[in-house]
């Protein structure tokens, strides 16, 4: 028996709990947690919200295998349903399930606590592993085989743009150069050729390669691309009252997460109109003044924690129907192009089987849904419990 007792605790669990839990008041309200991980924050939603049901998302088979256990340890396994999915496939996992609304949407979008621990997968620069990266294993691309396929303007691009590396195309040259004599298949070898091109007088506080990895990382698994495709769904299945509630990690994470808002936050209308209509006034509402970060005490005690930026909102009225329309078209487009899918790398996922479900009529404005259809599908993407 897994002892998760070891586990670091979710970052900003508190804060997490108090924006989620209000609005799982309800009997038979359904949370959606888009990054499962181990758990930690939906042990924590289900336990603030005893008559609520959760609906856990995980792209990682291991990751989703182990939160069922958790959940069972805890005694919450009856309100409690695995989908193995990324959590692109929103709209999917739900349709599947005979969900149409959900009261919650809560996505934490750093690493799992497995995924950091574990040395087998090389997302650490501390242990010498194959660089793989990939959260769902079942996928095709690796970082391995970007380092090998990618010529040296995208992989400057990419440690530039995900890793906001200062020494990006001087990286990018030695990789190129490195792989003409011998394949970079292992985080030693990156890290070892990241310590020779930056120069020490140059080197932010930590390991010189921890950006190249976090860049690496953030290309294999699109997740950037995942999380722009991901945010429109969410908010078309929003109820009326019902809060998304975001932990971010990374700069363009969190700017993605902010713009979106941003659309129900605002008045729809052009600026200086000096009546604002009914329909176009905001439908969402802040929950959290900017964004709420780590203090000192909680970096000292899970340094995990000191990059997070959290962001909530509220839909405090029915989404108009032309916003319905767009976040549809957003669900789409995305944030712009795919560049792995531009060089012919599918993402494994679209391809992969589901396991079964099964759902029921329910009340309460949504339908119900069988709360053992046990894993249906896999996501995520460096702090959760």
């Amino acid at each position: 028996m897994t002892d998760f007792s070891q586990i670091h605790q979710p970052v900003l669990l508190e804060e997490c709990v108090g924006l989620v839990a209000p609005a799982l008041a309800r009997p038979g309200s359904i949370v959606v947690d888009c990054t499962l991980g181990l758990a930690g924050h939906a042990c924590a939603f289900l336990k603030a919200a005893p008559e609520a049901r959760l609906i856990g998302i995980d792209r990682d088979s291991e990751a989703l295998s182990l939160a069922t256990q958790r959940m069972r340890q805890e005694g919450l396994d009856d309100r409690f349903t695995p989908v193995h999915a990324a959590f692109d496939e929103f709209n999917q996992v739900l349709d599947d399930l005979g969900v149409h609304t959900v009261q919650a949407v809560f996505m934490d979008l750093g690493l799992s606590s497995l995924q950091i621990d574990e040395t087998d997968r090389g997302f650490s620069y501390s242990h010498d592993a194959p660089l793989d990266m990939r959260m769902d294993i079942t996928q095709d691309l690796t970082a391995a085989q970007v380092l090998a396929q990618y010529d040296e303007r995208d992989l400057a691009h990419i440690f530039k743009t995900y890793g906001e590396e200062r020494f990006a195309r001087q990286i990018a040259h030695a990789i190129v150069q490195e792989r003409g004599q011998e394949p970079l298949t292992t985080s030693g070898q990156l890290n070892r050729l990241v310590d020779r091109v930056v120069p020490k007088a140059h080197r932010p506080a930590g390991n010189p390669a921890k950006r190249v990895f976090q860049a690496l990382r953030i290309e294999v698994n699109g997740e950037l691309d995942k999380l722009a495709h991901t945010l429109p769904q969410a908010a078309n299945h929003l109820a009326v009252g019902g809060r998304l509630v975001v932990e971010s990690y990374h700069s363009l994470e969190d700017k993605t997460v902010k713009s979106f808002m941003r659309h129900g936050l605002e008045a729809d209308v052009p600026a200086g109109l000096p009546v604002i209509p009914d329909d176009a006034q905001p439908f969402f509402t802040a929950l959290t003044r900017g964004a709420v970060m780590a203090d000192d005490r909680q970096i000292a005690e899970n340094p995990r924690s000191a990059s997070v930026r959290l962001r909530a909102v509220e839909l405090n009225r029915e989404l108009p129907e032309r916003w319905r329309e767009r976040f549809d078209q957003m669900t789409v487009e995305g944030g712009g192009r795919d560049r792995r899918a531009a060089r012919g790398h599918a993402d494994a996922h679209d391809g992969s089987s589901r396991a079964a479900r099964s759902a029921h009529p329910g009340r309460s404005g949504h339908t119900g849904y069988q709360s053992h259809a046990k894993g249906a599908r896999r996501d995520h993407g460096s702090r959760r419990g």
